[in-house]
């Protein structure tokens, strides 16, 4: 018995040196795709490499004094509640301080139909999982969210990207597009969006077309997931009302403390029609039994004792700086040809290269140059973006900023001098999903 155990091992027909287990894994694990440009991100991080690459929120501008004096009074007081597990929902206190948060955009919730989650990924993650069968369609802004994209694909659904403009997604186009793939006999599941300060584009969906993308979709039975991880970090104004405040039936929101606290918390939410919650509960049990207690109830803590308000104020001041040291370097410095968006908030630029350049080839000659960026490809699900780059501004500082796109101007100013003198060359295919790692998503 032993022997033939041995024997069918030794002649698995599908194994390798590399990975005895190829020919065993579920068919969505072929969805599961290592980023190609990951490895060179590991050279991107060195000190004397400037990034215009990685989202990572500027956490220095926190009182980390306080921050550290807060968490530990939490676990002199309340460490046996906090060190404990908790419930699959969420704790309930912090669920009210977070339908507080909401309120901002204009929406009205209870604490009952927020779900608390290990930052809005897995927010993303759950929706996808209750949502889609292999083959389902999810529609997604094109670009788009290189973290969702990964999402999708590893849960096998066929994403299609509709266009956007600098006014966001244009619902003409999305119009279009629902009535042509049920028209095929496609099953829509949900569109995925992010409608305020887009990653990777940094452009807003205008008040008139959020109504309008409301409206496509209510018609078309297709539910809304709107992805909201930026709102509050505008540049100009108070924050625009969410989708979510005008549909409270047809649109799941995903928020995230990452970005406005700090993303080491892992703290998200989802807010979710009440059928839908229930669903979202019994899979965030299935996948964690529950999340940290202790990280829920610090971020509690913060809201309930720091002046949270003014701390955000002071990251919109700091990323209006940098968005300005990039968007006034890019002017200055880029070569004809480039164009670029000029976000109101957030953290992104989203730029286009003059015809014949690829940005995914430009960056190993970049990271020589010693500067970072992610290029376009990554927030496509179909191979496009070649063209395209996202550069971000949230984390170095205003002159690291204007040296990286000074290195930067003089890569695309050399990759020109070769396109004319020996021509455009055929722009490399690709297929799959970059996965993101965290500090490029």
């Amino acid at each position: 018995m032993d022997q033939e155990l041995d024997r069918g091992q030794t002649n698995a027909p599908h194994g390798s040196r590399i990975d005895a287990y190829v020919d065993r894994y579920a068919a969505r694990a072929a969805g599961m795709v290592a980023s190609e440009v990951r490895a060179l991100f590991a050279v991107a991080s060195r000190p004397e490499v400037v990034s215009l690459a990685g989202g990572m929120p500027y956490v220095t501008a926190l009182p980390l004094d306080l921050v550290g004096d807060l968490v530990a009074d939490l676990v002199s007081k309340r460490g046996a509640v906090a060190l404990q597990y908790g419930g699959g929902q969420g704790d309930p206190g912090l669920r009210e301080q977070i339908c507080e948060v909401m309120r901002l955009e204009g929406i009205e919730a209870g604490p009952d139909d927020v779900v608390v989650t290990v930052g809005s990924q897995q927010a993303l993650d759950l929706i996808t999982r209750i949502f889609i069968d292999p083959g389902d369609v999810v529609l997604a802004e094109g670009p788009s969210y290189v973290g969702a994209l990964g999402t999708f694909s590893a849960y096998q659904a066929k994403v299609v990207h509709v266009s956007m403009d600098d006014q966001g997604l244009v619902p003409e186009t999305l119009a279009q597009t629902i009535y042509a793939l049920q028209a095929a006999g496609n099953r829509i599941k949900f569109l995925y969006t992010i409608p305020t300060y887009q990653n990777p584009a940094g452009v807003t969906l205008n008040e008139v077309r959020r109504r309008q993308v409301l409206e496509i979709c209510r018609r078309a039975g297709v539910l809304v997931v709107e992805d909201n991880p930026y709102g509050l970090l505008g540049f100009d104004g108070e924050p625009l009302r969410a989708m979510r405040a005008d549909d409270a039936d047809g649109v799941v929101y995903l928020g995230s403390f990452s970005k406005t606290l700090a993303p080491g918390f892992r703290v998200g939410w989802a807010l979710a029609p009440h059928a839908v919650r229930e669903k979202l509960v019994l899979a965030m049990e299935s996948a964690v039994l529950s999340h940290s207690t202790f990280t829920q109830l610090a971020v509690g803590q913060y809201l309930a004792t720091q002046p949270w308000r003014e701390q955000i104020k002071t990251f919109r001041e700091l990323y209006r700086e940098r968005r300005d040291a990039l968007l006034g370097s890019l002017e200055m410095l880029m070569p004809p040809g480039c164009s670029w968006t000029r976000p109101g908030g957030g953290f992104f630029v989203w730029m286009t290269l003059p015809e014949g350049l690829d940005s995914k080839a430009l960056l190993p000659r970049a990271i020589a140059e010693r500067v970072a960026f992610v290029p376009g490809t990554g927030f496509y699900a179909d191979g496009g973006g070649a063209r395209h780059m996202r550069l971000s501004y949230c984390y170095p500082q205003p002159d690291r900023i204007r040296e990286g796109v000074r290195r930067l101007a003089g890569v695309i100013e050399q990759e020109l001098r070769l396109r004319d003198t020996f021509g455009t060359g055929a722009i490399t295919s690709r297929t799959g999903v970059d996965t993101p790692g965290p500090d490029l998503a």
